[in-house]
């Protein structure tokens, strides 16, 4: 066992970690690790499909955890993994040894990813019509595709799990077996006071629209463009505490390298979200937030109506006993407006982000998700059509 640093080598490496932070910061990075191959594209959006794990076993937050023969993966349906539009695909790969991708990949699947790319001001016209009726057919085709299975599941977070439910509503796609999603707000008048607020403007707001003949949606949809700062922003003040707790910690521990890369790397994870396209934020307000038209089954995505009774796959969601952007009550909603006669729902530890991908997500969320996925994944050997070589 090595010995501990003393006072003089924590001070010196605290001023060499100190100084590099600075200039390179990038050399503290440890996220977006995993070897993947780019199957699709389409404007800035693209599909990753992860390369097998060469280890006979990966460590998760501390445990090893053994992966799974190559004729498990073989057997078993593949993932999409769906991220929400504020968050970089980073965040199901953020470091190696607290890893989503990896974690699923040991437990025996074969795993996709949905980058939705880096949205500008010049892409304030990607609408949700744009991610729901346009680009999930087109992934869900490249996935199945180069896979050359019929069918496959989804794990969701946030506003990804509200992209999937939208996509399922309008399409009735019947190749989605599985749908998880966690901490997705599907009854936005449910979320603690941002939902009070929704709810009581909601009838005032239908009124005022009547009675002037006016319309959020027409509002030009660049007034509506949310910079990536606001969202890391709203996230920080949930929490503000927390940020400067975390702060002074890592002061403390500048000497130590590894408590530094583990420190930055999730501090990137919130400080460089990706702003929301001005007339996604538009339709979001109208049809989501004010209307709540996901709880109230009364949701259009252009000009098509969302049938949240045409989703009949197995569904389990989540929400964190800690979050504060999204209540319990909210994210439990799925299970009831849905077809599906196979629905769990999970109270998980953590806030909005720990629920997903916090020290405990692993063996609650993700151990949770793995089970019940592997219950409910195996191949029909019947409808399997041949693997895209």
């Amino acid at each position: 066992m090595s010995e501990k640093p003393g006072v003089v080598q924590k001070a010196l490496w605290s001023v060499r970690h100190g100084v590099e932070q600075t200039l390179f910061s990038e050399n503290f990075i440890i996220s977006d690790l995993s070897p993947y191959d780019l199957i699709f594209s389409d404007g800035i959006m693209s599909v990753r499909h992860y390369q097998p794990l060469t280890e006979p076993a990966i460590d998760v937050a501390g445990e090893l955890i053994d992966v799974a023969d190559k004729a498990i993966v073989k057997s078993n349906i593949p993932l999409l993994l769906v991220p929400p539009l504020a968050a970089t695909s980073m965040i199901f790969d953020l470091m190696p040894h607290r890893s989503i991708v990896r974690y699923f990949q040991a437990r025996g699947f074969d795993v996709y990813l949905i980058d939705w790319g880096d949205v500008t001001a010049d892409h304030t016209n990607l609408s949700l019509e744009s991610y729901v009726l346009d680009w999930m057919p087109k992934i869900l085709d490249a996935v199945l595709e180069e896979n050359g299975e019929q069918e496959l599941s989804i794990f969701s977070y946030c506003m990804g799990g509200l992209i999937s439910m939208m996509y399922l509503a309008t399409r009735g796609d019947e190749r989605v077996r599985n749908l998880i999603t966690v901490a997705s707000p599907i009854d936005m008048h449910q979320s603690g006071l941002a939902g009070k607020f929704l709810s009581s403007v909601y009838r005032p707001a239908q009124a005022m629209a009547g009675w002037l003949n006016f319309s959020l949606l027409d509002v030009p949809a660049k007034a509506f463009h949310v910079p990536g700062w606001t969202s890391s922003l709203v996230f920080k003040l949930t929490n503000p505490m927390g940020s400067v707790i975390s702060a002074y910690e890592k002061f403390l521990n500048l000497w130590d390298r590894e408590y530094l890369e583990e420190s930055i790397t999730i501090s990137k994870w919130f400080d460089d979200m990706v702003d929301y396209p001005g007339e996604t934020i538009r339709d979001m307000a109208v049809h989501m937030m004010i209307n709540n038209g996901i709880a109230n089954d009364k949701m259009k995505i252009g000009d098509t109506k969302a049938q949240f009774k045409k989703i009949r796959c197995s569904i389990l969601a989540f929400a964190g006993e800690a979050d504060r952007l999204v209540s319990s009550d909210a994210a439990h909603k799925v299970l009831d407006i849905v077809s599906s006669s196979d629905k769990e729902f999970y109270v998980a530890p953590g806030g909005h982000a720990g629920v997903f991908a916090g020290s405990s997500a692993p063996k609650h969320t993700w151990a949770i998700s793995a089970d019940w996925l592997l219950k409910r994944s195996k191949v029909k050997h019947s409808r399997r059509r041949n693997r895209k070589v």
